[in-house]
């Protein structure tokens, strides 16, 4: 079993690690929710353990990221957060189960065996899709409008980034790092790479989907009145 443990508590992800390691389960772990989130779409786990109070994004915002782009992996979370109205509130943004602490470790255990077991027959693939573009997570297949797009790597993760936040603006700052992590090349190579997408996502097709927000980054979205794709 693979886990991602998307938590800020150091000493709680390191008891995790200490239990599930041994029992022969590779684990991962996020400390805050866009480290969550992007680990949560760009690579495949069997069970998410997710923690509600994060940095940066909060637990039921990166649930519901997941959920809305359908991404279906288990999710148990793992908050101190005990009052009914939280748990109605986790279990409606997506949650499969829900754990409050301070609790047992045997216990987390179970509870991730039982949502394993309810989760196989299920799993949907893990595809991200705007209009008429899609991007198979799995396969890292690009296309719209059923043509295949010939991405360039860099390429690929802008387009991830940019569905992923849609129909929302990402800032260039946000792209970069992305791409480059906290050493950003000189020049402004995100705005040759961001060229480079729009030809293969927009250059062919009538509706562009790619737009420049001056002087705070990209936005990726149909153009109001574009006809809906299923």
């Amino acid at each position: 079993m693979r886990l991602l443990v998307v938590e800020d508590n150091r000493n709680l992800v390191g008891n995790l690690f200490d239990y599930f390691e041994p029992r022969g389960h590779e684990m991962d772990a996020a400390p805050d929710g866009i480290v969550g989130l992007h680990l949560a779409v760009t690579q495949p786990y069997d069970a998410i353990i997710l923690d509600w109070m994060l940095p940066r994004l909060d637990g039921r915002a990166l649930l519901q990221r997941l959920r809305e782009h359908a991404i279906d992996t288990p999710v148990i979370m793992l908050t101190a957060r005990d009052e009914l109205p939280d748990k109605i509130a986790g279990f409606r943004a997506g949650a499969d189960d829900y754990l409050t602490k301070p609790f047992a470790l045997p216990e987390l255990e179970v509870r991730l065996e039982a949502v394993l077991a309810r989760a196989r027959g299920r799993r949907t693939p893990r595809t991200l899709q705007v209009h008429d573009l899609r991007l198979d997570l799995d396969t890292l297949e690009a296309s719209r409008g059923g043509q295949v797009l010939h991405l360039y790597p860099a390429g690929r993760k802008l387009l991830e980034v940019l569905m992923l936040a849609s129909p929302a603006a990402v800032e260039r700052q946000q792209l970069e790092h992305a791409l480059w992590g906290d050493a950003p090349p000189d020049g402004d190579m995100l705005r040759s790479h961001v060229y480079e997408l729009r030809r293969s996502v927009d250059g062919p097709f009538e509706t562009k989907l790619i737009h420049t927000l001056p002087r705070y980054g990209y936005r990726l979205v149909a153009p109001a009145g574009a006809e809906s794709v299923a």
